[in-house]
């Protein structure tokens, strides 16, 4: 069985690579995707989470590693809030609207990424939903919990995914309104290992004082999940995306990882040597 379900994944990892986004076929393909995922689960043969990336609209692979895990979970909070993700089209987010019924909110600073994001989802519709919802705003840890609840978003979600070139940390340990079942987010693996994160200002906007001076290690990030109730379990083959699970889901089937095991790229070799210009500037360690 484990080896029939790595030649369905190769196939799918294949097919898109050389389809079209809205492929008439692409929506009943991942339906049986989902299908053989749940399949084996109830035969005990899992995949492992990094077998199963795809990139369908998400900038990396994360398309793939968010619907093995939502197929495990159980697609019961069909919503999502991703903000940091410009326009909303090459996003975490998009493959779960188009191909899963998903219904949500995107929050941006810049309105005219909005623009050409409302257009795009308004062009190509999904009809047994309801488009998402766009919000500009300059994000805030002051002003992201009101900025929800404006939005019409309270209570448990889905996912939550967070991208936004500096506050991250910030911002996330301040949301209290929602309660995502799912948190993507980028992290600083310019960092390394250290358990940094560097201080917070309500006024950054990238590339700030050094292109490397913002955001959190991933140790420091995967502190402050745990801290929220979450569990490590995967990343992009890059290893900055990190992706957690909320401790009630799925802990038996979907288990948690090391941050070691997913900063073993070459990349990470040379992301890590850019640190060496900024390691003495000013940094916080949170217990």
């Amino acid at each position: 069985m484990k080896s029939s379900i790595k030649h369905i994944l190769k196939k799918y990892l294949k097919y898109y690579k050389v389809q079209k986004r809205f492929h008439k076929s692409v929506r009943a393909e991942q339906e049986d995707l989902v299908l053989y995922y749940q399949a084996s689960l109830a035969g005990n043969n899992l995949p492992n989470i990094k077998e199963t990336g795809f990139k369908l609209f998400s900038q990396f692979e994360e398309d793939g590693l968010l619907l093995y895990i939502f197929s495990i979970i159980g697609m019961t909070k069909k919503t999502f809030i991703e903000f940091g993700a410009d326009d909303g089209i090459n996003s975490n987010s998009a493959n779960l609207f188009y191909n899963h019924d998903f219904e949500g909110l995107f929050i941006d600073g810049n309105e005219k990424a909005l623009e050409r994001g409302r257009y795009f989802f308004n062009r190509h519709k999904n009809h047994n939903n309801n488009s998402p919802v766009f919000k500009q705003a300059f994000i805030k840890a002051e002003n992201i919990n009101q900025l929800f609840q404006d939005a019409g978003f309270e209570g448990e979600i889905g996912l939550l995914s967070i991208d936004i070139d500096g506050n991250d940390y910030w911002v996330w340990k301040a949301i209290e309104v929602v309660s995502p079942q799912v948190v993507i987010i980028e992290t600083h693996n310019e960092f390394g290992m250290n358990d940094i994160i560097v201080p917070y200002d309500p006024n950054y906007f990238y590339p700030g004082k050094h292109p490397t001076y913002h955001g959190a290690s991933p140790v420091a990030m995967t502190k402050l999940a745990k801290k929220k109730g979450y569990r490590l379990v995967g990343a992009n083959e890059l290893g900055f995306n990190l992706i957690f699970v909320r401790n009630d889901l799925a802990q038996d089937y979907i288990p948690e990882v090391s941050v070691e095991s997913l900063l073993t790229h070459p990349s990470n070799i040379q992301a890590q040597a850019r640190f060496e210009e900024v390691k003495d500037w000013k940094y916080i360690t949170e217990d």
